[in-house]
């Protein structure tokens, strides 16, 4: 790191941010310039404290050459990383296409979704068990049952599933059914789940939260490699803005900006950034051709009878629609859709 001093700092400062320095077990480095003297910090950055250093006297500001991320940066890990979801590869190329109902409703309609979501070609069968709501009078998810069926049906179609995670004392259960856990928007920075997701052999699907910089959901994943679980998909749903005409401000810019800081893939969610049927296959697309690892879409037999969110969900034969659009910019960039393997959970 380096630290920047203010003009008039004295060299009696100076000496003692040194020495301060030093204490730490790291070196320390001057430079005097014409208007400014800095110090560069040299040794393991971890040892050093930011904030305790921009409280020495003389001191302007102090600058972090490493990123605090280091799990998860290019720096620890050149390559692309591919998370395995029970057989499924996202990442360095495979694209994981995860489709089905915003929350998990009676199992003959999860049964109809998944089969036809399968035969357009998704990999991922999604579905809430239990669903965060702004209103606590709205549709809450149908919590262990909920989990059975998408399991079931999940087995049925030979699928892996993907469900929300809302609490840490609910991980090991979640896990016993899931292939993948999801971490929602409102939850990214929940970091005792972090912790406890970190703890487990699943994968993790890290959504963004949706006032939240790239920055902030990087530290968040860094939370779960922390603690030894390498599996982590990050997910772009769009932020919070001004603009009413959609659901959410889509930020297809965060998929590159990601691809240039972290080793880690990063999928797209165009049902909750726009919230409009007809913005989602264009978007889809979109994060595709901007690197996305991956496309989360939602879709429902009967929107209008969805339990929730039913305005934002695709209808089979338009999922199907724009999943052959997606198939073919994937082979137009040398992509493929991961395809489904065999290896479920039990």
């Amino acid at each position: 790191m380096i630290i920047v001093l203010k003009t008039n700092a004295s060299e009696e400062q100076i000496q003692h941010i040194c020495d301060r320095i030093e204490k730490m077990d790291l070196m320390a480095h001057l430079s005097r310039g014409t208007f400014r003297t800095v110090i560069g910090v040299i040794g393991d950055e971890a040892k050093a404290q930011v904030a305790p250093l921009e409280a020495l006297p003389g001191v302007d500001q102090v600058v972090a050459i490493m990123k605090p991320y280091k799990l998860a940066s290019l720096d620890a890990h050149p390559q692309p990383s591919v998370v395995d979801v029970s057989g499924v590869k996202v990442g360095g190329g495979n694209l994981a296409m995860i489709a089905g109902p915003c929350a998990v409703e009676e199992e003959e309609r999860m049964d109809r979704i998944a089969a036809a979501i399968v035969d357009a070609g998704a990999n991922i069968l999604r579905g809430g068990a239990f669903k965060p709501r702004t209103s606590p009078y709205a549709f809450q998810g149908m919590g262990k049952e909920g989990l059975r069926i998408l399991r079931d049906v999940g087995q049925r179609h030979n699928i892996p599933v993907v469900t929300e995670v809302m609490d840490p004392r609910d991980v090991e259960l979640v896990a016993e059914y899931a292939d993948l856990l999801q971490i929602g928007a409102r939850n990214m920075q929940n970091f005792s789940l972090l912790k406890e997701v970190g703890d487990s052999t699943r994968p993790v699907l890290l959504k963004r939260g949706m006032s939240a910089t790239v920055q902030d959901l990087l530290m968040c994943a860094e939370y779960i490699l922390s603690k030894g679980n390498s599996q982590v998909i990050l997910c772009e749903r769009g932020l919070r803005g001004f603009d009413s005409y959609t659901r959410n401000l889509y930020d297809v810019a965060c998929v590159p900006i990601v691809k240039e800081l972290s080793h880690l893939p990063i999928i797209v969610d165009p049902s909750h950034a726009t919230g409009k049927p007809s913005l989602i296959p264009p978007c889809a697309l979109a994060g595709i051709a901007a690197g996305a690892d991956g496309v989360h879409i939602e879709v429902h037999d009967c929107p209008e009878e969805a339990l929730s969110d039913g305005p934002q969900s695709l209808l089979p034969s338009q999922y199907e629609e724009v999943m052959q659009q997606m198939q073919g910019l994937a082979q137009l960039l040398g992509k493929q859709i991961s395809p489904l393997a065999g290896a479920i959970s039990s």
